[in-house]
């Protein structure tokens, strides 16, 4: 469960960033500007970032607030599934990242996985569209919806780049250490059995 204070924190950015969006009466942006900068205090009180990083992260956008979107690509050979290591932080993940606002969820996962693994594959069929804050550790300040594609492997090999040092396939039973914030065992479990399993559907929170 998300603890309140982060729900509070949000409900807070959210109505402040549609109201700076939509308001024209200067005391109404004063107003809703004062509930930004209440809501980075008490995500500041509870997580000790600092100030100008939560701001960065969290009250960057303008608008309508809407999840960002982070794209993995379950690409596998011979009963093992490809994992990339992180250079951020050491650990293992399933290829992806971040949606690029022109490219479709196809065109995303294609691009990721040549970028991070050096690979040529076609993407199948959606797993599943996930919140990550209900799956996914640490929990962060703003929605995010986590899309997991299974896609077939055409060919390439590893390239040196900035994001990965290297990429391997495994076994479920020999999975390495896991950068738990881009994925879960229950994630890459969730991906082996849409593999096997031809009467599969969609999961979505």
């Amino acid at each position: 469960m998300e603890p309140k204070w982060l729900s509070w924190a949000k409900k807070l950015q959210a109505i402040s960033q549609a109201g700076l969006t939509y308001s024209e009466n200067k005391y109404d942006i004063e107003r809703f500007q004062q509930i930004r900068d209440l809501s980075v205090e008490i995500l500041n009180e509870y997580t000790e970032i600092n100030n100008e990083k939560i701001k960065d992260l969290f009250c960057n956008e303008t608008g309508y607030q809407t999840p960002k979107v982070d794209i993995r690509g379950a690409i596998f050979k011979e009963d093992k599934i490809l994992m990339v290591k992180e250079r951020i932080d050491g650990c293992w993940s399933i290829p992806g990242g971040w949606a690029e606002y022109n490219l479709s969820v196809k065109e995303n996962i294609v691009k990721e996985v040549k970028e991070e693994a050096g690979l040529n594959i076609v993407p199948q069929k959606i797993i599943a569209i996930l919140d990550k804050n209900k799956h996914n550790k640490p929990i962060t300040p703003y929605g995010i919806y986590k899309i997991f594609v299974l896609c077939e492997l055409i060919d390439g090999e590893f390239e040196n780049n900035i994001e990965t040092e290297e990429s391997c396939f495994f076994a479920l039973t020999e999975l390495p250490s896991l950068s738990l914030e881009r994925n879960s065992e229950n994630q890459i479990r969730m991906c082996f059995e849409a593999k096997s399993n031809n009467n599969f559907f969609t999961m979505f929170d």
